[in-house]
């Protein structure tokens, strides 16, 4: 009889429980799927508004769902056929590539050097590094030796300045850290030197933190503005960031199409070449980050957990 009454009591609970985690499930998933259209909406209508039709658009209000009226790709004609826009994905791609290269080659050597147990001055340097990621001495003095070494009006001026990022190479070196000491000693028995010993076994052991940081490098020079305005006086030079804010803050738009005098056409269209250049510069990032997304657990979790 006990027995009876004791499996009674636990069906019931489990049955109790049961309840509780569908309740809790179906809750749950309502809550992300808002969050998901929340977030995801924005998005969508920026890309539908800019293959919309332009008297439709500016007589709209409140929620856009569909394109309105016919389709169109005007906005983004209006785009490409502009000259400050070529040349400012251009200088966009000049600075994320080579860029790039100055900030993984410098990253990886510095996270080197600090992650061998054996180097001199390790820690005192640590702590130097690791003062400067909190401690800067502000846009005056950085101004001021970008002008010195005469890389004003330079591209050179958004690469040199900002190649390597502390927090970026502290990451890289508890990545480093977490490689067993055998394999370091191993190659050095062999007679490995060190360059060989980080291209050959330390690179691509930490394959992941390595996408990581240039996904965190790469996003940065991609929406980087504020340093190209300080430094950049030529149009020709802006990166692409720059271009856009100019015509989204200072209303531009007529440089846009020389063959399109009428302001009044032009005002009719400048929402869509808004929304076309919000979909232009952020699509190249968007686009490249599924592919990088699946190593930013392992990767920053790498740098996280040993330093």
């Amino acid at each position: 009889m006990s027995q009876a009454v004791s499996h009674a009591k636990k069906k019931s609970t489990l049955q109790q429980e049961g309840m509780g985690y569908r309740v809790f499930t179906v809750f749950n998933t309502i809550l992300l799927v808002i969050a998901t259209v929340v977030t995801l909406y924005p998005m969508y209508y920026v890309v539908v508004a800019s293959i919309s039709e332009a008297d439709e658009l500016a007589r709209n209000f409140g929620l856009l769902l569909f394109p309105l009226g016919k389709w169109n790709v005007f906005a983004y004609e209006l785009v490409f056929r502009n000259g400050l826009v070529v040349s400012g994905f251009l200088n966009t791609f000049f600075i994320l590539f080579v860029g790039l290269a100055f900030n993984m080659v410098l990253t990886c050597l510095g996270a080197y050097f600090l992650s061998l147990k054996g180097s001199m001055l390790v820690k005192p340097l640590s702590m130097l590094i690791l003062f400067t990621m909190y401690f800067s001495g502000g846009i005056v003095p950085i101004y001021m030796n970008v002008r010195d070494m005469g890389l004003m009006d330079s591209l050179w001026s958004l690469i040199i300045p900002g190649a390597i990022n502390t927090y970026n190479m502290l990451i890289m070196r508890s990545a480093f850290a977490a490689v067993p000491d055998a394999l370091y000693e191993a190659a050095y028995l062999d007679g490995a030197p060190h360059y060989k010993i980080l291209s050959q076994v330390y690179i691509p052991l930490c394959g992941a933190t390595m996408a990581v940081m240039v996904l965190y490098y790469g996003v940065g020079h991609w929406n980087a503005w504020f340093n190209a305005s300080l430094y950049i006086s030529d149009t020709k030079k802006y990166p692409l960031q720059l271009v856009l804010r100019q015509i989204l803050l200072l209303n531009q738009n007529s440089d846009l199409n020389a063959s399109v005098t009428d302001l009044g056409e032009l005002a009719k269209y400048s929402d869509m070449v808004k929304y076309a250049l919000i979909v232009v510069s952020s699509a190249p990032i968007l686009l490249l980050y599924p592919f990088l997304q699946r190593f930013f657990a392992k990767g920053v979790m790498v740098g996280a957990l040993k330093g």
